[in-house]
C-alpha cells in the first residue's frame, strides 16, 4: 500500500484453501484493515483459485469488503507481482542463500522489511497506467 506495509505473512505448512484463506488472512487481517481505512478500501487479491471460492465471496460480502474486479490469469495487471520479483531477487542475491524452509522464511521476512517504500508506492501508483494499457491493448499482453 502507499506509505506503508504490513508484516509479511508466510503460509508455510499445507495448501492454501478457501477456508484457510478466510481464517488466516481475510478475517484476522483484511477485515481489520478495511475497518481502519473505511469505505474507500478496495481489496485486490491475485485471482488464485482459493481466493475465488463461494465461501470467500460470501465472507468478503458479509464484511463489506469491496473487491477489485479484474480478469483471471492477468498477473501483469497486479503490481504485487513486481514486488514478489524484487523480493525474490533480494533473497537470491544474499551472501548466504537460504538452504531450508526456516532460513528461506527468515530471508524473505528480512528482505521484505528492507524493500524500499518507494518501490511499493511506485507499483501502487502504476495501477492506473496498467489498467489503461490493458484497455488500449484490448486485454493483450502489456509491458508491466
Amino acid at each position: 500500500m502507499m506509505n506503508g506495509r504490513t508484516r509479511l505473512r508466510v503460509v508455510a505448512n499445507g495448501t492454501m484453501t478457501g477456508q484457510r484463506y478466510i481464517d488466516e488472512v481475510l478475517l484476522p487481517h483484511v477485515r481489520l484493515f478495511r475497518g481502519a481505512v473505511g469505505d474507500k478500501f478496495v481489496f485486490m487479491d491475485d485471482n488464485a483459485t482459493c481466493h475465488r471460492t463461494l465461501a470467500v465471496h460470501d465472507c468478503l460480502d458479509s464484511e463489506g469488503v469491496q473487491r477489485l474486479v479484474w480478469p483471471a490469469r492477468s498477473p501483469d495487471l497486479n503490481p504485487i507481482e513486481n514486488v514478489w520479483d524484487a523480493l525474490g531477487r533480494q533473497v537470491a542475491g544474499r551472501n548466504y542463500p537460504p538452504t531450508n524452509k526456516n532460513t528461506l522464511i527468515r530471508a524473505l521476512t528480512e528482505e521484505w522489511d528492507k524493500l524500499p517504500q518507494q518501490l511499493l508506492d511506485n507499483v501502487v501508483q502504476s495501477m492506473v497506467r496498467r489498467v489503461e494499457c490493458c484497455i488500449t491493448l484490448h486485454g493483450g499482453h502489456n509491458p508491466y
